[in-house]
């Protein structure tokens, strides 16, 4: 039996989930070429990880399931949140103020048309 999709995961990714999803909203259900085109232009920090993110899940249905890499699209690409690392600030007076460093796990699913 032929496998329907592949995916791939990039977790504890260091950039907040806020500024991934907003990358990976304008890739989402469009043909792998089209949406590599679209990234290309993107001058965002998150662009590079997101671009190897698919590229890696593109490898995986060609080598690992067999399917045509020319009918493949994007069906689901999403970030949820990862571990936060909770640090302290230096403030006035000598206090300090809490800073949360967030990152992100990546997941992209690629399927054939």
């Amino acid at each position: 039996m032929k496998a329907t999709e592949a995916f791939a995961i990039a977790k504890s990714v260091r950039i907040t989930p806020r500024k991934v999803r907003l990358v990976i909203n304008l890739v989402r259900d469009k043909d792998i070429k089209v949406a590599l085109g679209i990234l290309n232009n993107v001058n965002r920090a998150a662009t590079p990880v997101i671009i190897k993110l698919i590229k890696s899940a593109v490898a995986n249905a060609v080598n690992n399931h067999e399917m045509d890499e020319g009918k493949l699209y994007i069906a689901e690409i999403y970030a949820n949140d990862a571990t936060r690392l909770k640090r302290f600030m230096p403030r006035a007076k000598g206090s300090a103020s809490g800073l949360v460093k967030r990152a992100s796990h990546i997941t992209c699913v690629v399927k054939e048309r």
